[in-house]
């Protein structure tokens, strides 16, 4: 029997996507909307996916014109897994929103509107085109992945990583602004979080495959 991963989501229409990455790679899918009370369970592994905005209060800021407006039932149904994650030390990919809401639970803060963001919102019909490259940091977990210092991803998010939560470490940036683009947790055995999707550019692109591979190997 394959090893299952928890895939939460808000919007169904957009979680089709995740849950074809993990097939992909051999483990299976369980797809979960938010709800209250959500819980990993038996699963071996938690994917949190792309979305909204993190709230701003959480962070302990007013939130910016440009920023989505809260959900907080998605905010603390998700920090609630972490944690669970965490605990029970099961891996963690965390996708775009994923990776923010990751770093403001452990006490970062998140830019909310990127002065760049032309450059990191590229909508285009195919979703898993290349948008800029980002540059992996020698000695990570990531680099490890990706046995190359840079990776071409494709993007599409106008907030990002502002302070970095303490035990963290940022493992890719892009290399013409600086944002920061993947962050790890080294003091477990695979906590990871990506600011692109990868789950749009494994089907093409074989080196964004071994995330989801890495990924489903440590379940």
């Amino acid at each position: 029997m394959s090893e299952r991963v928890l895939v939460v989501y808000r919007e169904s229409s957009d979680v089709q996507p995740y849950a074809r990455a993990i097939e992909s790679v051999g483990a299976e899918p369980v797809l979960e909307e938010v709800r209250t009370g959500l819980r990993i369970g038996p699963c071996c592994g938690l994917l949190l996916t792309g979305g909204g905005d993190v709230d701003p209060a959480l962070y302990g800021e007013i939130a910016s014109p440009e920023t989505d407006p809260p959900d907080p039932e998605r905010d603390a149904v998700e920090a609630a897994l972490i944690d669970e994650a965490l605990a029970r030390d099961l891996p963690l990919l965390g996708i775009c929103r994923g990776m923010q809401l990751l770093n403001v639970h452990f006490g970062g803060s998140l830019v909310q509107h990127l002065p760049t963001v032309g450059r990191h919102v590229r909508r285009t019909s195919d979703r898993g085109l290349p948008a800029h490259r980002v540059v992996i940091e020698p000695g990570s977990m990531l680099a490890s992945i990706a046995h190359r210092q840079m990776w071409e991803v494709n993007s599409r998010h106008h907030q990002a990583v502002a302070r970095l939560a303490g035990g963290f470490k940022v493992c890719a940036s892009d290399p013409e602004d600086g944002t920061v683009e993947a962050i790890e947790l080294p003091a477990r055995r695979y906590v990871l979080a990506v600011q692109w999707h990868p789950e749009n550019q494994v089907s093409n692109d074989p080196e964004q495959r071994t995330l989801f591979q890495t990924f489903a190997a440590a379940l």
